[in-house]
């Protein structure tokens, strides 16, 4: 169901914001996929495990957040269970990062993931309240 304009009206954030909060959102989701294919590039002992972990840990993560975590996800489930999804992958995503060597990246990345989501779950909560669909 889709929240009708007085809904969209309720937005914590102002239109530019958020619009800029959910291109951001969708950016820090790529960097993820990139961020873990990169571990796993670089943590593979020979040529096939870099390959398998390289093109594995990517998927994996992509397919657990289009099973849950995305906008349309497969199977619609709670806000908290959501949350939990976005942390794990981002998390795993921070850590892979710092695996690499790459310690402030890592700092930095987990930083802009925390205030990313917590805007984008504010912003959509005000519209679930507005609207009475579920928040994802």
């Amino acid at each position: 169901m889709r929240p009708d304009k007085t809904a969209l009206t309720r937005r914590r954030l102002p239109p530019g914001v958020h619009a800029v909060n959910e291109g951001l959102a969708f950016v820090l989701e790529l960097l993820a996929l990139g961020a873990l294919a990169w571990w796993g590039a670089d943590a593979g002992g020979g040529l096939a495990p870099k390959i398998v972990l390289g093109a594995g840990a990517p998927v994996l993560a992509a397919v657990t957040w289009g099973l849950f975590a995305a906008p349309r996800a497969r199977f619609r489930v709670p806000l908290a269970a959501v949350l939990v999804v976005k942390a794990i992958v981002f998390g795993l995503a921070a850590v892979a990062l710092a695996a690499t060597g790459r310690a402030g990246l890592a700092i930095a990345f987990a930083a802009v993931v925390v205030l990313n989501t917590a805007l984008a779950t504010v912003d959509r909560d005000a519209i679930r309240r507005g609207a009475g669909t579920p928040a994802r």
